[in-house]
């Protein structure tokens, strides 16, 4: 897991350098105000710069990573590189027309009922998730789209279970990132008008903030080798989830918003966590000849959590919490909870 681990140290560490670049720019000079609509100097010259330098790193990735063909892998693969099966036309089919149909279902009752219209984004999704299942089961493995959705359907057991680890991790996060500052102004600093001074300071602080817990997660990214030593990866995972969900529930718990730092202590842990140790266990448990294949595969329980917080937390916002934004994080830290107890399901490869 210390790969991993170090890929978490340097996305915190170049996170921090990209919340304090605005600011940067603004200590040397450059204007960090801008007419209404337009977008400050600071901010659009950290964007160019930034960019390029996203550019040149993948550029350098590029043209200096070896990359190992399958049969040089498999030397040196750890896990039990099982033949592919084919897959019975049954299974795909069933759970095809069972998703087609809850999702028509869902688009119907959001059009009659007039609901939340962003329900659409999951209704539809099912939709298109069945229809994808329908066509698999009718051409089978042929093509590659169909290869996609046959490896996803068949993924590995730890896959699996790791699958629904992420997706209530990334659930959690987006949660974060889409709602503290409505929950911060609102909650800490009881104000809802963008344009108030009050909204703007509290705003302003949730960026601190944001800085805050890419900080602790650089920290936590040195610390998981050891604890890992020491628990395993499983449990090293759960700890980091949990501290992660304790501190999204304590920004309700807490007044004071500069004592809010402390809740980012977990969500600095967390961060660094979800961005190693799911790829760690899962590293381990792939054949190498699909590693590239089930590493992207794995990566839509990145985007499908995305969609579905996008699509429902509004609406549960609303129809339960009065539209009070405090209790997306709330159900965020339960998310990072529930995420942290899954992750004892997963099965850890033997070496």
């Amino acid at each position: 897991p210390t790969g991993f681990a170090m890929q978490s140290f340097f996305i915190a560490v170049g996170l921090v350098i990209a919340s304090i670049l605005p600011w940067l720019f603004a200590q040397l000079g450059v204007s960090n105000t801008a007419a209404a609509g337009e977008v400050p100097d600071s901010v659009r010259y950290a964007f160019y710069l930034l960019g390029g330098g996203l550019l040149l790193a993948v550029l350098w990735t590029v043209f200096s990573t070896r990359e190992y063909p399958p049969e040089q892998l498999q030397h040196f693969d750890d896990a039990h590189d099982e033949p592919e099966t084919p897959i019975a036309p049954a299974g795909p089919k069933l759970l095809g027309i069972v998703a087609t149909l809850v999702g028509a279902a869902g688009v119907m009752a959001v059009w009659r009922l007039a609901l939340d219209r962003n329900l659409y984004i999951l209704t539809v999704g099912l939709v298109v998730f069945g229809l994808s299942m329908l066509w698999l089961s009718w051409r089978g493995r042929r093509g590659m789209f169909t290869q996609v959705m046959a490896d996803m359907y068949a993924m590995p057991a730890t896959m699996r279970q790791l699958a629904l680890v992420q997706f209530f991790s990334w659930f959690a996060l987006f949660a974060m990132w889409i709602y503290t500052t409505a929950a911060v102004t609102q909650h800490h600093y009881d104000s809802t008008d963008p344009g108030s001074a009050a909204f703007n300071e509290g705003a302003n602080w949730v960026g601190v903030l944001f800085a805050w817990y890419n900080v602790f997660a650089v920290l936590a990214a040195l610390l998981i080798p050891t604890l890992v030593r020491r628990f395993g990866m499983r449990w090293t995972h759960l700890g980091n989830l949990w501290a992660g969900g304790a501190g999204l529930i304590s920004i309700l718990l807490i007044d004071d918003p500069y004592w809010l730092i402390a809740s980012m202590i977990g969500v600095g842990f967390a961060w660094a966590s979800i961005l190693s140790l799911p790829y760690a266990l899962l590293a381990d448990a792939l054949p190498a000849r699909k590693m590239g294949l089930y590493m992207g595969i794995f990566n839509f329980f990145i985007v499908i959590p995305q969609l579905v917080a996008a699509s429902v937390l509004g609406f549960v916002l609303r129809t339960a919490f009065n539209a009070d934004p405090i209790y997306a994080l709330v159900i965020g830290g339960a998310s990072l909870i529930l995420a942290g107890l899954l992750s004892l399901r997963v099965r850890v490869a033997t070496q």
